[in-house]
């Protein structure tokens, strides 16, 4: 292994913080790399080079300089990192006087080397988790077989049920500098809490969250378990973000696949809470399974005659936006007439009256669950 420069410059700048004497630090090849004499960086060390032969230190004592061409009095350690020599480290001065602080001073230099290690392996697992995140979710055309290996090496076991997450940022004229800068300190907090939680930025305005997810055959008990997670992821990031942003998550299916429908049903999931005009900053799956699913639901024929009654409506009086607003508030308020008034701010008489004018119009019986659903599912499938 070599010491990348910065970090022996590094060593350097730290040990000459708390001893009065020059320090160099040379490569595995006795080069010097950094120096608190930085005219000598790209020479050729001497006594570097006799440690790295030996495999031990060496000291230079001011009667030796006059035999080795370039070099100072001193002692050279040499430097190890994971169990090989990387390099050496040494101080200038006389022996007797600097030896004290060799030990001392290796030991340091190689914490640091150490610690640069462990951060650098931390980097590339992170950056390796989320390319297979990334993969996973986009499906760029790595086979089944080399994301199942990918997954066990990162022990994520696909067998069982996992659930995209999606953080949102932003808008289509933000600028995308702005929205990035917002999803990496949303990643960089939700990575402090939970290190191996596995993320991946998939565009300037999503962050992916990829987790196992502990369902129920109760489509309640599942509802009720997605919001408390993301309750939970948002209370860690809000602080975090400038932009507006939502939080989705989909629905939690087990395998490759799965997972990929689980993020397409997150990015659903976000476009009709924002229809329908979702006021917490989070919305699950399992709250709108329904206008999700028939989102880009291939009907064939059947399409058109889901969504006649409802264009009929769109299409067949002047104030066919009131209607198209009292009917979506009535949905959205479970048909419960009081409730649908208040959200309007109309009496329960004009709500009457349009309910009456939406029927006649479609030809739909509100009374009826058969037209009922046949008007809400056209609804579903019509244009925000």
């Amino acid at each position: 292994m070599m010491i990348a420069p910065e970090l022996a410059q590094e060593i350097v700048e730290r040990a000459m913080q708390v001893l009065p004497l020059n320090v160099n630090v040379m490569d595995a090849r006795g080069i010097i790399i950094a120096s608190g004499t930085p005219e000598r960086i790209g020479d050729l060390h001497a006594g570097a080079q006799m440690v790295l032969a030996r495999g031990a230190a060496v000291e230079i004592d001011p009667a030796a300089t006059n035999s080795l061409p370039g070099a100072k009095a001193g002692i050279n350690l040499p430097l190890y990192g994971r169990g090989e020599i990387c390099g050496v480290v040494g101080i200038t001065g006389a022996p007797d006087e600097v030896r004290q602080f060799g030990q001392l001073l290796r030991i340091t230099a190689e914490m640091i080397i150490e610690q640069a290690l462990l951060t650098g392996e931390l980097q590339r697992e992170r950056r390796y988790r989320e390319e297979f995140v990334f993969q996973l979710l986009k499906r760029t055309g790595v086979s089944p077989e080399s994301m199942a290996a990918w997954a066990a090496r990162l022990g994520i076991d696909l067998g069982l049920p996992r659930v995209v997450t999606i953080l949102h940022v932003g808008s289509d004229d933000t600028e995308p500098d702005r929205q990035l800068l917002d999803l990496q300190r949303a990643q960089g907090e939700l990575l402090s809490r939970w290190e191996d939680l596995p993320t991946a930025v998939l565009s300037p305005r999503e962050l992916a969250i990829l987790e196992p997810f502990v369902g129920s055959e109760h489509p309640a008990e599942c509802a009720r378990q997605a919001l408390l997670r993301l309750g939970e992821l948002n209370a860690l990031v809000e602080h975090r973000l400038e932009l507006d942003y939502m939080l989705t998550s989909g629905i939690a299916l087990p395998g490759i696949a799965g997972a990929s429908a689980s993020y397409q049903s997150a990015v659903t999931t976000f476009a009709i809470a924002r229809q329908r005009g979702v006021k917490r900053p989070y919305a699950s799956f399992y709250e709108h399974t329904l206008p999700v699913l028939l989102v880009d639901l291939d009907l064939g024929w059947k399409r058109e005659q889901f969504l006649a009654p409802f264009a009929r409506l769109s299409g067949g009086d002047p104030k066919s936006a009131v209607l198209i607003r009292t009917l979506r508030a009535w949905f959205a308020n479970n048909r419960h007439p009081t409730l649908t008034a208040k959200a309007l701010h109309i009496h329960r008489n004009t709500l009457d009256y349009r309910l009456q004018k939406i029927s006649e119009i479609t030809g739909m019986n509100l009374d009826a669950i058969d037209d009922t659903l046949l008007l809400y599912i056209g609804m579903q499938l019509s244009a925000p």
